[in-house]
């Protein structure tokens, strides 16, 4: 761990419409960074310059698809072009594809990782070659996942997907930082999204999917009622902030990420069967005996 001479006055966070990348977004605004807020959706990107203009902050909203390098090359054009070289760039985008591994076909695999980890690489490139090629320190921060280090039974693709951008991130901070670029990358545990609202399921009956996605909206109303924020996604903010002041590597968001990370270095076989109960099968069988008798209240 190092103090960071990066003041952030321009920041680009993509997955910026809601969730945490709003909270990242609106955290560096708040501290007199511009901040260029990205989304596939631009509706939602233009709802979260909104709140942090109306804050008497600054940013601009741009559409992005990650999964386009093409897309990207052009993104990083017109930020270079309007607004200069970002000091850092957060990589935050992502979805949730699960099932159990031999449900999931080909293109499950190839939705799941062109967006988790082809647009983590291809974010990577476009601006760590602008900074570098400016001659500016920068910092990357690439948001991954406790499941990057806590193998789960019925979500395989995402978490090869969050554990190539842990794996990608520590290979950067070895070929980018003499070149004046720090990545780091972050790691949350259970936090308020709505990822699972948008998650693609495979091989669950879609009633008891739709039956789980009214319960995590239950509980996701039940947590914002609460008068501290256990889950809160700003948790996350705070830690990229965190990670871009004091160069870190890898910086878990929660006690199960902790648990999982620091597991996985002294237990591992331990690490490994702290989420086998939740194979398909159980999950299936709580989800019929949860429709059975009406939901939770």
């Amino acid at each position: 761990m190092k103090l960071n001479s990066i003041d952030p006055r321009l920041v680009v966070v993509t997955g910026a419409g809601s969730g945490i990348g709003q909270a990242v977004a609106v955290r560096f605004a708040r501290s007199g960074a511009q901040v260029v807020v990205s989304d596939i959706d631009k509706d939602a990107a233009l709802a979260t310059v909104a709140k942090i203009q109306a804050a008497g902050h600054r940013a601009v909203a741009m559409q992005l698809d990650v999964t386009d390098p093409r897309a990207w090359e052009s993104f990083a054009r017109d930020v270079h072009a309007d607004l200069g070289v970002p000091d850092v760039l957060v990589n935050n985008a992502g979805i949730l594809v699960s099932g159990a591994f031999l449900d999931l076909e080909p293109q499950d695999w190839d939705k799941q990782l062109s967006v988790n980890l082809m647009g983590v690489v291809h974010g990577c490139r476009a601006f760590g070659r602008q900074m570098i090629d400016e001659g500016k320190r920068g910092h990357i921060v690439n948001i991954a996942s406790a499941a990057a280090f806590t193998p789960t039974p019925v979500m395989s693709a995402y978490s090869v997907s969050k554990a190539g951008v842990k794996m990608l991130t520590e290979c950067l901070r070895l070929e980018l930082a003499p070149k004046g670029v720090g990545v780091s990358a972050v790691c949350p545990g259970v936090i308020n999204t709505n990822i699972g609202e948008h998650a693609t399921t495979v091989g669950v009956d879609p009633v008891l999917v739709e039956r789980g996605k009214q319960i995590a909206a239950q509980v996701q109303e039940l947590v914002a009622q609460l008068p501290f924020s256990p889950m809160s996604p700003d948790l996350v903010a705070r830690a990229v902030v965190r990670a871009v002041r004091y160069d870190l590597a890898v910086v878990p968001v929660r006690t199960e990420a902790w648990l999982g990370y620091f597991m996985l270095r002294l237990a591992p076989g331990v690490n490994r069967r702290m989420t086998q109960p939740f194979s398909m099968d159980r999950i299936q069988s709580a989800g019929a005996w949860l429709t059975g008798r009406g939901g939770v209240a």
